[in-house]
């Protein structure tokens, strides 16, 4: 597919996403990309896991799914993380998580 997203890949039964998180932010919101990854700047701290726990929260919003389909498989403790999301195509989730300053 030519209009492939580069933060986004298929798997079975949905995809992976690789997430570039700035905690402490401002504000929560998709900010851009970052080497093949989406942006994401988050209120929480990253502390606790409240940063992680933030992360998916705000990507199962994002995306209008439970919280349980999305999971954190890599990067707990890094600010670049991959998640899991099942039920979605990159292509849904590519166009759920567009930066918000393109917008």
């Amino acid at each position: 597919m030519s209009n492939a997203v580069e933060f986004a890949r298929d798997v079975p039964d949905g995809c992976t996403l690789s997430v570039r998180v700035h905690p402490g932010a401002k504000s929560d919101a998709v900010t851009g990309l970052h080497g093949g990854a989406v942006k994401v700047a988050l209120k929480a701290p990253p502390v606790d896991g409240r940063a992680n726990e933030a992360l998916i929260a705000f990507v199962a919003e994002r995306l209008q799914l439970p919280r349980s389909r999305v999971a954190l498989v890599g990067g707990a403790s890094s600010r670049s993380k991959t998640l899991r999301i099942t039920g979605k195509s990159a292509a849904e989730v590519g166009a759920a998580l567009s930066p918000d300053v393109a917008c």
